[in-house]
């Protein structure tokens, strides 16, 4: 997961290693395909059902109908909403939007999985049904997942974290010490933990 105050170069990273902007310098490798989920799902989902928006991002690979199909059924098996392959995506929840917009990335085969504050419009419940998604996700399929989250209880579901400040990684490691330390820094700030 990537932590850090507001501006600290989170979501600019996820653009920057997804390829939606240019660095000024240097130079990214990634391993290819990778899947973005924004954090409002509204802002990616493009067709009007589930499984026809599952299956728009394979249009560039050119596929016969059936692998379409295949694809979209096992990538929404995966993230438990075939049943609502044929429902419009204006009657489905923040939650589930969201899991369509992983399910894309998963029919497209990424190995990389960017995630920019995938909870942060969601209620508690299909807050934590996310996470819990996501980490399936990662042990199942071998998936990278990389998570900007501004809720300190998600690092209780990660495998390490990044702290940015200023576009610069000042701390990583292991999610409980870095939770610890954010929250002793906002106790002495006076702010409120998150």
């Amino acid at each position: 997961m990537l932590l850090g105050t507001n501006g600290s170069g989170k979501s600019t990273l996820l653009r920057l290693l997804a390829g939606l902007l240019q660095p000024q310098s240097g130079e990214i490798q990634v391993k290819q395909p990778i899947g973005f989920v924004f954090q409002n799902p509204d802002h990616q989902l493009v067709m009007p059902t589930v499984g026809a928006d599952v299956a728009f991002g394979l249009v560039a690979e050119r596929l016969p109908p059936q692998a379409v199909r295949q694809r979209v059924e096992e990538a929404l098996l995966a993230v438990n909403l075939l049943a609502l392959q044929r429902r419009p995506i204006y009657a489905l929840s923040g939650g589930q939007k969201q899991r369509v917009a992983i399910a894309g990335a998963i029919a497209r085969h990424c190995e990389v999985l960017l995630l920019d504050e995938p909870t942060a419009l969601l209620d508690p419940d299909s807050q934590l049904d996310l996470v819990a998604q996501v980490q399936k996700l990662v042990k199942s399929r071998g998936l990278t997942a990389l998570w900007v989250t501004h809720r300190l209880g998600e690092l209780d579901y990660c495998d390490g974290a990044f702290l940015l400040d200023k576009g610069c990684v000042v701390d990583q490691g292991d999610p409980a010490r870095l939770k610890q330390r954010i929250m002793q820094v906002e106790d002495l700030s006076g702010a409120a933990p998150t």
